[in-house]
């Protein structure tokens, strides 16, 4: 993933707030990326616009050498669906399906057969250490579990990037250390790219990588943790 010049204005009465000024950033296969900052430096509406739920006011994003935007709604929607995979704080896991028919989802999306989503869907919860609760429903699992679910949702089709936005900002501190070293150990084993927003020095301290935003500005591109 590639991002060049990336501007997000918005009108604010008379005023212009420049939530994203000016980004340039490479994500390349295989990092995990933090970006960190305090609140309101525009690290959410970066990622926003990294994702394509938000247009940029100017600037360019590209995956897999394909640009983001410049496309009808429905080619974005189909690259969203093939190159990213998403992770939120709240899970967004649908509370009528089974954890199972939830990650299976992406799959039957891309027109996966009904069989192979389903096969592809239990490996993902097996590699998340779900597989023994595939048929419960998030409302039986815990806050721990219901992420577990998600992170297997956002993995399932081989993203190119899976984007987290506040991945433990719902957990306790010992379910969130469980659940940043699931991710750490889906990036070193499957080569699965992240880039996440967090508040928590603690979790940006697990990637190999930390961007920090200030203003709207990236402002510091450091080398994070490296596996010995």
């Amino acid at each position: 993933m590639q991002a060049n010049e990336l501007w997000k204005l918005y009108a604010s009465g008379e005023s212009t707030i420049q939530a994203v000024k000016g980004v340039s950033v490479a994500v390349e296969k295989g990092e995990m990326i933090a970006i960190m900052g305090p609140s309101g430096c525009g690290k959410t509406t970066l990622l926003n616009v990294l994702s394509g739920i938000d247009e940029p006011t100017s600037g360019k994003v590209t995956i897999d050498g394909k640009s983001l935007f410049g496309v009808s709604d429905d080619e974005r929607s189909n690259m969203r669906a093939e190159y990213l995979g998403f992770i939120f704080q709240d899970f967004n896991l649908l509370p009528v399906l089974s954890a199972v028919e939830n990650v299976e989802l992406p799959l039957l999306m891309l027109g996966k057969s009904a069989n192979e989503a389903r096969k592809t869907a239990l490996e993902a919860l097996v590699a998340v250490g779900l597989g023994e609760r595939s048929e419960h429903r998030p409302s039986e699992l815990s806050g721990g579990q219901q992420q577990r679910v998600a992170i297997a949702r956002a993995i399932v089709h081989q993203p190119s990037v899976v984007l987290c936005d506040e991945p433990t900002g719902n957990l306790d501190s010992s379910t969130s250390k469980s659940v940043i070293n699931l991710l750490k150990s889906i990036n070193k084993n499957m080569g699965t790219t992240f880039l996440l927003v967090t508040h928590d020095s603690a979790v940006a301290a697990q990637c190999t990588r930390v961007l920090t935003m200030e203003d709207g500005e990236i402002v510091s591109d450091e080398r994070g943790y490296e596996e010995e």
